[in-house]
């Protein structure tokens, strides 16, 4: 089975992209998470797949990284979560963020992310906390910006929210509530809590 699909991008639509290679046109389906890591239409981009091949239905998946693909598969072991339904998790929440609530424990979080909810919620904890090895840092260094915000951005633009809003957003109320002392003397997990639904009630 072929490992990736290296060819130019002819469209890129939420959840979904195009790859030609060699006069042949590619439908991919890819969490929207990583459309953004893999450059714009008519750039050459590398999608490495996963083909889910059955009687019913024969779909092939991309992922900007092996570490994303990894994380993909690691989706796969909850019961009850399928390649659509992990895809759409992925697509809510940037890969890193997703991997440190799972390591965290953080049922409470994991619970608020889009495509989650509560009973799945509680199968991915006991599936996979403690047991992911992605990159933390994987996502964070596609970002552009040096906010220590950045996987935080990135999470809320995966959601749908245009980037340069999110941006001034994160920015103007990070810097706001860096005055109050209470904000500043919370941990690093706190304040991107706490900025995630500052920035959501302001942006919705």
């Amino acid at each position: 089975m072929f490992n990736s699909i290296h060819g130019t991008i002819t469209g890129k639509f939420p959840k979904q992209v195009f790859i030609e290679t060699n006069g042949v046109e590619w439908d991919i389906c890819m969490p929207d998470s990583n459309l953004d890591l893999i450059g714009h239409v008519g750039d050459e981009a590398k999608v490495f797949t996963w083909l889910n091949h059955t009687d019913k239905v024969m779909d092939l998946y991309g992922f900007a990284s092996v570490e994303e693909r990894s994380l993909f598969f690691d989706l796969l072991k909850v019961d009850g979560v399928g390649p659509k339904g992990a895809v759409k998790i992925m697509s809510s929440v940037s890969s890193g963020r997703l991997s440190d609530v799972l390591n965290r424990g953080d049922l409470e979080m994991l619970e608020k992310i889009p495509g989650v909810g509560k009973k799945t919620a509680g199968k991915m904890m006991l599936a996979l906390k403690g047991k992911l090895t992605m990159n933390q840092n994987e996502t964070v260094v596609r970002v552009s910006s040096p906010t220590p915000y950045a996987d935080l951005i990135l999470s809320l633009q995966s959601m749908g929210y245009d980037k340069r809003q999110v941006e001034g957003a994160v920015a103007r109320l990070a810097d706001e509530m860096s005055k109050d002392s209470d904000f500043a003397g919370k941990s690093q997990k706190d304040r991107e809590d706490i900025l995630f639904r500052k920035v959501l009630m302001e942006l919705a």
